[in-house]
């Protein structure tokens, strides 16, 4: 039987969603009273979501301006990669050696599935795919503390940048290519293709942001 959640956890889950489609933007203070409205949740849970994503360094409270989504430099984009570089190198180095490769096998199917009907994309779901993809890579290393630190950081890195999956579907289809071929190397054990395809795959990334940094404008965030 499935547990009910928690109304923080609900109001965790619905403020990072807010964040990743750009409903919550730098600049714009968050308001408990607000969110508990919008969200139809008690104004306790809020605060509790509020602090843990101060606590992730994905807010920031200021004493004068309030709480607001913290924003990213092309220097704190650098130094993210720099760790993403290194834990997800790792990852998938761990999982090609050792983990239960064929739990990837559904990810590869519905990339391929993606790949042969191109004309018909759904982009958002494809860039969630994505996302899973690269959680569930770092689960079967099977190194419980490389989760525990992946897990905060992510999310550290993704809400300023939840703006991809709606407006830059080029990146989202090239990604999808990526993803395939990264998949079909860690379940065939190539351990040295697939740690090279990750490293690839994060530069492409981190170019793609970069770009959306320096030209805000273009890109609104």
């Amino acid at each position: 039987m499935q547990v009910a959640k928690r109304d923080s956890e609900l109001a965790y889950e619905r403020m990072v969603e807010m964040l990743l489609n750009g409903t919550i933007t730098e600049g714009q203070p968050l308001s408990e009273r607000n969110l508990s409205d919008f969200l139809g949740l008690g104004r306790t849970p809020i605060r509790e979501a509020v602090r843990d994503l101060i606590r992730e360094g994905v807010l920031e409270s200021h004493p004068m301006r309030g709480t607001m989504l913290r924003p990213v430099s092309v220097a704190d984009l650098h130094d993210l990669y720099e760790i993403r570089f290194a834990i997800e190198g790792l990852a998938v180095e761990l999982t090609a050696k050792r983990g239960a490769v064929e739990e990837l096998e559904r990810f590869a199917t519905a990339f391929e599935s993606a790949l042969a009907d191109p004309e018909n994309l759904d982009l958002v779901q494809i860039h969630d795919d994505g996302v899973e993809f690269h959680k569930e890579v770092m689960r079967l290393s099977g190194n419980k503390h490389l989760v525990e630190i992946y897990n905060p950081f992510r999310l550290r890195f993704r809400i300023p940048f939840g703006i991809v999956r709606n407006r830059t579907p080029e990146r989202i289809r090239a990604a999808l290519v990526e993803h395939q071929a990264l998949a079909q190397a860690i379940m065939s054990r190539d351990v040295e293709r697939a740690r090279a395809l990750m490293c690839e795959h994060l530069q492409e990334g981190l170019d793609w942001r970069t770009e959306m940094l320096l030209h805000r404008d273009r890109y609104r965030i």
